[in-house]
């Protein structure tokens, strides 16, 4: 009896050892969450100095991971088991992240320095009083050139048609804005949602492929710097890295309709670290720290302050910060629909293999 007493007695300890030892690991781990934060971003997004700075002053390490595209970014986040506290989605996914409840409600008493932010990038349409966002970068849609490659200067979307353009333009590898230059083309809008718009669309796109070298992603600044290409058609932070490194070319948003688009920083459902998160946004408000990441980036900037530290000859430059009445014809990316966007990537499919 005494042996048995014995033995269980001594299963007994076991169990409460490693009862003890679970209780430790939890409490350690814990502790590394609450001291970490895990950002989830595009790539070259923000000055890598800034991720430091923010270690150095707050003592929070970041884990920083990038995605290629808002599609694989959401899947990522809707299927789980991902600890990410930060996110930066453009903003006809911040809508569709909304509606599916894969965001975090701000809580607005936490965030200084939203009034940086200019009245233009607050309260949209996709998030209204940004119960869910705040502004990280905003920009166009645009046609970049090399200015002695080509005998006419691009102004319009319908000018890529033209026949001394024959395989010298190079496309941004995206639905939406492949069949957005051809729905602004036509006059149509690039959030259509009717098929013979979109037939038409597709179709007027069939007749640009001579003239298409290749569709590509980041390999187009290469091209482009190099002088291996003549135009492009990308977005205006892209351009701004490849007008720096080749003053050759020129960027030009379509006066007729272009997109403009807002990438947003959220905090999604799979956030660990809710303070960090906080502080993180906090950090980025600040105009300095906006301004720096602005010079890094390339992108147009929604922070005042920050915008007014830049050189005169990015502040004043139109190709990046439109005048208003161009503004006023720019269009934002709306959230289609899995019907619609299927619609959309189907007939963009259908153009990519025509062109082979």
């Amino acid at each position: 009896m005494k042996k048995l007493y014995s033995f269980l007695m001594g299963i007994l300890g076991i169990i409460l050892a490693l009862w003890l030892l679970s209780l430790h690991l939890e409490s350690k781990s814990n502790s590394n969450a609450s001291n970490k934060l895990v950002i989830f971003n595009w790539g070259d997004y923000i000055d890598p100095e800034l991720l430091k700075d923010f270690t150095k002053e707050t003592g929070i390490q970041v884990q920083y991971e990038t995605f290629d595209s808002n599609e694989s970014m959401y899947t990522k986040i809707k299927q789980g088991g991902t600890t990410y506290d930060i996110a930066i989605p453009s903003e006809y996914m911040i809508s569709k992240m909304m509606s599916e409840k894969l965001l975090v409600p701000l809580d607005s008493s936490k965030i200084k320095g939203l009034e940086n932010i200019g009245s233009d990038f607050l309260d949209q349409p996709f998030d209204p009083k940004n119960r869910y966002s705040v502004p990280y970068f905003w920009g166009t849609l645009g046609i970049i050139y090399n200015s002695e490659l080509v005998k006419e200067a691009p102004e319009h979307w319908e000018d890529l048609w033209r026949s001394d353009y024959k395989n010298e333009i190079m496309l941004i590898d995206g639905a939406r804005e492949v069949m957005g230059l051809g729905l602004n083309s036509l006059g149509y809008s690039l959030n259509s949602k009717n098929e013979q718009e979109l037939q038409e669309t597709v179709d007027k796109l069939y007749s640009l492929t001579p003239n298409i070298k290749a569709i590509v992603a980041d390999e187009m600044k290469g091209y482009m710097i190099q002088n291996n290409a003549a135009i492009g058609v990308s977005f205006s932070g892209e351009a701004r890295q490849m007008l720096d490194k080749n003053d050759k070319l020129r960027y030009v948003v379509p006066p007729e309709a272009s997109n403009l688009w807002f990438d947003n920083i959220v905090i999604p459902k799979t956030v660990k670290n809710k303070e960090a998160a906080y502080q993180f946004i906090n950090f980025m408000l600040r105009p300095e720290n906006a301004y720096k990441n602005a010079l890094y980036v390339g992108y147009s900037t929604p922070n005042l302050p920050a915008k007014a530290m830049l050189p005169k000859e990015i502040q004043e430059d139109e190709a990046f910060y439109p005048k208003e009445e161009t503004m006023k014809r720019l269009e934002v990316y709306q959230s289609l629909g899995s019907k619609w966007l299927g619609i959309y990537n189907d007939l963009y499919l259908q153009f990519k293999m025509y062109r082979k």
